[in-house]
């Protein structure tokens, strides 16, 4: 591999010292985790029989029988963006939750052919940075959605949309099951069909990609843009004229 200086010599606009050349060796981890991948589960509704949390709970019991540690989020009582301090008891949980996972999983309803406001308030409350850690970098993420009606995609589009703009790993797969009302029974677990079969698919994919992300994720997610910007931020306060 040319040594970078040499790459970098022919980029006028890039600085030597900041261009880092990916290699595979720096994707290997002497010693990988041991530990079993940690999922948060999110769901867009507080309905009696939400549809969307029984989704949920089907995927938490295949991630759990593929070894995986579940957390899910209850969304009762989460106050509006903005509406209360994030000290608020339930804005705390959430954050302290994310922190806590290395991957999570979506699930909304579609209303009114968009995910829900309450999908939208939890991840809304969840920063992008809080002090020197970014709770959602770098982590997995599988989107699902719902639908009283037809089979459609919006809801899940636009999750996978706010999870590029959360700075997460979203995974190839996703599901959509339409006319969730006929696809679970009475006791609230899913009958078996096409769409269960595709959970199934979603949430071993997202084992996967957490495996094989989670230890290797701050290289992943480290950007020559924020490698320049903090050198610059940094200069700029070590040379101030007085303090």
């Amino acid at each position: 591999m040319p040594a970078v200086d040499s790459v970098a010599a022919g980029l006028p606009n890039i600085d030597p010292a900041l261009f880092v050349v990916p290699t595979a060796a720096r994707l290997q981890t002497p010693v990988p985790s041991t530990h079993a991948p940690r999922i948060l589960l999110l769901h867009g509704s507080v309905r009696e029989r939400s549809y969307s949390r029984l989704a949920s709970e089907e995927a938490a019991r295949l991630l759990q029988a593929m070894g995986a540690e579940t957390r899910t989020f209850d969304p009762r009582g989460l106050p509006l963006p903005d509406d209360a301090p994030d000290t608020h008891p339930k804005v705390q949980q959430l954050r302290q939750l994310a922190q806590w996972a290395e991957g999570m999983v979506w699930t909304s309803p579609e209303r009114h052919g968009g995910m829900t406001g309450i999908m939208k308030a939890q991840i809304d409350w969840i920063p992008l940075a809080d002090g020197a850690l970014r709770p959602t970098q770098g982590k997995t993420l599988a989107v699902m959605q719902v639908s009283g009606g037809s089979q459609s995609f919006n809801a899940v589009n636009q999750l996978r949309m706010l999870g590029r703009w959360m700075r997460m790993l979203t995974i190839p797969n996703q599901s959509s099951v339409a006319k969730a009302f006929l696809e679970f029974d009475e006791a609230g677990r899913m009958k078996p069909s096409a769409y269960y079969d595709r959970i199934a698919d979603v949430m071993e994919e997202l084992v996967k990609f957490t495996l094989l992300t989670r230890d290797v994720s701050p290289y992943l997610v480290d950007r020559y843009s924020e490698r320049k910007e903090n050198t610059e931020a940094l200069f700029r306060r070590v040379n101030q004229k007085s303090i």
